[in-house]
């Protein structure tokens, strides 16, 4: 029996390799109707030398920026041609937090995911991976800590947040009460369902949940007139709504089914919101996804077997950008199918004829001109 365990890993990884050369047309994810294959086109602008994973994008109440969180902790500041600056630090132990980090670092140097400012007060405010909700006041500095968990059970994958600014409360989400960040892979393969979406009030600084058992939320986004709430529900490839005004206030819907993993969604000015795919859903995913014991036996293996999986998604890697409306309804998709230029996108930004790429990935931003 010991000897199966110890062969196992060896075969997959033969495997592996052979797939990566002839993939079985199962394995290859679908091409998606009706995408324009146009983000190759797209601008590649470069972070600071060393920083890595540009994930959430944000520009300032005057329209400048934009801002980014990334891997070793810092919020960078892009000034055109005078190019980046650190605006702000999550973590005031920075010792150890050169560029790029280790993942194994994340907890000590923070890591920052979704970015918002308030649109009255100009203040940054940070859902930090490890660290829980922050702000960074408009000069920028050491961030201050607002709070690290919500009714006694502590944030233990803060990811996406939004702000209605005229009821001054914030609308984020906790992936997983059980799995880290770094451990995003056990929140997926294991059908994790213990995410939250929490509601914290600046005035009064109180915190409170709405939804319980999600299955990996991560972006969110409110509507034009703030009466329904969208979550991004990675595993599942759907975005939810939460009515939160109305007669069906409380109520959750199916908002629309797509074929990837959606990551954050972000409205545009129009009322239309772009949601970034990190990557497509093919058969071999859907298979995968409903065969839990794929995910026990995957997480259990060695390391470098992991990566060799890695390195072979990474040679199919792509980018995927889907436009709603707000019914729902695909408006539009745009792609990078072959990944020549972007891949890995986390989020997708529109600002002034504009689109913004961020990656957790990433050592760049992507800009893609819509006029």
């Amino acid at each position: 029996m010991k000897s199966i365990f110890i062969l196992f890993p060896a075969i997959l990884a033969v495997l592996s390799i052979y797939l990566s050369t002839k993939p079985f047309p199962s394995f290859k994810p679908p091409l998606i109707p009706g995408a324009h294959d146009n983000l190759q086109d797209a601008e590649v602008i470069r972070l600071a030398e060393g920083a890595v994973g540009p994930e959430s994008i944000a520009f300032d109440p005057n329209g400048e920026g934009p801002y980014t969180g990334v891997a070793d902790g810092q919020i960078l500041k892009w000034q055109g041609n005078q190019g980046w600056k650190v605006f702000a630090l999550t973590s005031p132990q920075r010792n150890e937090c050169e560029r790029p980090i280790s993942a194994k670092m994340e907890h000590v140097c923070g890591r920052p995911l979704g970015l918002r400012f308030h649109p009255k007060t100009g203040d940054l405010y940070i859902a930090n991976a490890y660290l829980g909700l922050q702000k960074a006041d408009p000069n920028g500095g050491l961030v201050t800590q607002l709070i690290t968990e919500a009714e006694g059970v502590p944030l233990r994958f803060t990811n996406s947040l939004d702000i209605d600014g005229d009821e001054d409360v914030i609308y984020f989400t906790d992936s997983s009460t059980n799995f880290q960040r770094r451990e995003f892979m056990s929140t997926v393969l294991g059908l994790d369902k213990t995410g939250r979406l929490m509601k914290y009030d600046i005035s009064s600084k109180q915190v409170t949940v709405l939804l319980r058992g999600l299955v990996f939320p991560n972006g969110v986004a409110l509507n034009k007139d703030c009466t329904f709430l969208l979550i991004s529900e990675t595993t599942t490839c759907r975005i939810l709504k939460l009515w939160l005004k109305g007669p069906k206030a409380g109520s959750l819907d199916v908002f629309a089914e797509l074929p990837g993993f959606p990551d954050n969604i972000r409205r545009n000015s129009k009322g239309e919101f772009w949601v970034a795919l990190y990557s497509k859903n093919g058969k071999f995913e859907n298979w995968a996804l409903t065969n839990p014991w794929f995910g026990k036996v995957f997480l259990k293996l060695p390391d470098r077997v992991k990566r060799l999986q890695s390195i072979i998604g990474e040679m199919k890697a792509h980018a995927i950008a889907v436009k709603l409306n707000e019914e729902g309804e695909v408006v539009e998709i745009f792609a990078d199918s072959q990944g020549k230029t972007l891949k890995f996108i986390s989020e997708v930004e529109e600002h002034n004829g504009n689109l913004w790429f961020g990656s957790v990935l990433m050592p760049f931003m992507g800009r893609y001109n819509l006029q």
